[in-house]
């Protein structure tokens, strides 16, 4: 009887009894980890150090801080919204993920907890990047091209050091439902699905795309059913939920459509019969640009995987038809939906230009994908990997968030200022300080992300109920929006009642506290 050899193992050579069998470490995987880590680290101790700064704002961190706290104390996702009233955040938004915080923040209240489980769970994202790489391209370190465009990729960046939201969370996990369709694991595909669809209410268009991704491609039953699941869902999130939890009216936020109509279904009436009209609205330099600077990084190469790069379609088009101008940069929460998409649709994109996954799917023969990169002069998978993330790197250095490249020519100087303590990052500490646990506090925006773990956070000029108010006349938000006139006017109104006692000014930070009328 002959016994085979163990492998790495020379044959003939002496086996000895109980030998045990090893495995070599898988370099590429390693790595990928050790990307994941750095990375997480450096992102988290930027998005921390963002919120130090008071770089962030009630809106949104301190909206989604409120929304957990409450949750933490039996009352959920219990917001106050701009106006001062009272409501569950799901009548604007339904992430009700948010939820799954709660216990840990009951624990450890702090913002900071947020924004590194963020920046840590984004991460992650890299892992599928690099299992998609390793199928698509070709064992081996080249496989890393896949969490290196994952991780450089600006729009990933931005979202994930812009304040903390539900729907950045949703990231990682519809790159994880990519690799699970394209490995046809249902039981995965479902459960990364679902936490998906409870970040927020359109992520379940997208996913509808991947369904129909999966059914082309041969897997019929498991994807129309994953796009017949998330369609349903999302309606029951629009037309159900957001209406129960927001007094019998449809989102506020359909007013962004206003254009092309003021309800759902005179949207839908418009897109269907006067489509030039959507053409016209998306046909200008501001979005074009947008486009742009979501695919050049990429080197256009999603362009050349079209049926999944589709599948970010509903989320452009949300944003590319929105009134609202953050839906149309890449320095917003808005682009952690398409994001994945794009990526893995360049990672299948660089492989049919190399070769790479038509050499080893059909030896014979070069379909289009390789045909047009023998025709360009493309290298092999190596080299070209190699290309697209020196290409991502450089996109990062002009478009990305990392404050580090800033004295680089040409390089990003957006928000740069929103890390740098100074002195009066100081007086806004001082203000802070002030306020005790719990009680209503009116706040400007900036000011407002370091109160809102409470019941009652309003922000100025709203005050109701509010025994203390804070405001910093360098930052004159109205709201979310700086208007220095209305702000000083509110503010002088405010020094003029005599409810109101100014305790505290530093920097042109002030800080009142309500006293009894006499």
């Amino acid at each position: 009887m002959t016994i085979a050899p163990l492998r790495g193992e020379r044959r003939g050579a002496p086996r000895w009894r109980g030998a045990v069998r090893t495995r070599a470490i898988d370099g590429p995987l390693a790595a990928t980890w050790a990307m994941i880590a750095l990375w997480a680290a450096a992102l988290g101790w930027l998005s921390v150090a963002r919120y130090r700064a008071f770089g962030t704002g009630r809106f949104d961190l301190g909206n989604m801080v409120q929304a957990i706290w409450s949750t933490a104390h039996g009352h959920l996702l219990s917001t106050t919204d701009i106006a001062g009233g009272q409501f569950s955040r799901l009548g604007a938004h339904v992430d009700p993920i948010l939820a799954v915080f709660a216990p840990i923040f009951r624990l450890w209240p702090s913002p900071a907890l947020l924004l590194v489980a963020q920046a840590a769970i984004v991460a992650l994202g890299a892992l599928p990047a690099f299992w998609l790489a390793r199928r698509w391209l070709v064992e081996g370190w080249i496989a890393l091209a896949g969490p290196a465009a994952y991780l450089l990729y600006p729009p990933v960046q931005w979202a994930t050091v812009t304040e903390f939201h539900a729907v950045t969370l949703a990231a990682p996990l519809l790159m994880f439902c990519i690799w699970a369709a394209e490995e046809r694991r249902p039981f995965a595909l479902a459960a990364f699905a679902a936490l998906a669809l409870l970040c927020k209410e359109e992520v379940g268009l997208a996913l509808v795309g991947l369904g129909l991704w999966m059914a082309f491609r041969g897997a019929r039953r498991a994807g129309l059913a994953l796009a017949a699941g998330s369609a349903a869902w999302v309606a029951i999130a629009v037309w159900v939920i957001i209406p129960h939890f927001n007094g019998g009216r449809p989102s506020a936020f359909i007013a962004r459509y206003g254009d092309l109509g003021a309800s759902e279904g005179a949207i839908v009436r418009t897109l269907l019969t006067r489509p030039w009209e959507a053409v016209q609205t998306v046909a200008t330099y501001g979005r074009l640009s947008y486009l742009l600077a979501l695919l050049l990084p990429l080197l256009l190469l999603p362009l050349l995987a079209p049926a999944l790069a589709a599948c970010a379609l509903p989320e452009l088009a949300l944003n590319l038809l929105a009134d609202w101008w953050p839906q149309r940069s890449i320095e917003f929460q808005y682009v952690a939906v398409p994001s994945p998409f794009l990526v893995a649709a360049a990672i299948l994109g660089l492989a049919r230009l190399t070769g790479a996954r038509d050499a080893r799917a059909r030896p014979r023969g070069r379909p289009l994908g390789a045909r047009l990169g023998r025709l360009l002069g493309w290298p092999a998978a190596g080299p070209a990997a190699a290309v697209l993330a020196v290409a991502l790197l450089l996109a990062g250095i002009r478009l990305g968030p990392m404050p580090w490249w800033s004295g680089l020519p040409l390089a990003s100087q957006s928000r740069v200022h929103q890390y740098e303590r100074t002195a009066h990052t100081a007086a806004l500490e001082g203000a802070v300080d002030l306020v005790p646990a719990g009680v209503p506090v009116s706040a400007g925006n900036h000011l407002g992300s370091h109160l809102s773990a409470r019941a009652r956070i309003l922000t100025f000029p709203v005050i109701a109920e509010a025994r203390y108010v804070l405001v910093d006349r360098r930052q004159p938000d109205i709201g979310f929006v700086p208007q220095a006139q209305e702000h000083e006017r509110r503010v002088r109104a405010l020094m003029a009642r005599p409810d109101f006692r100014l305790i505290y000014e530093r920097d042109g930070v002030l800080v009142f506290r309500r006293v009894p009328r006499t």
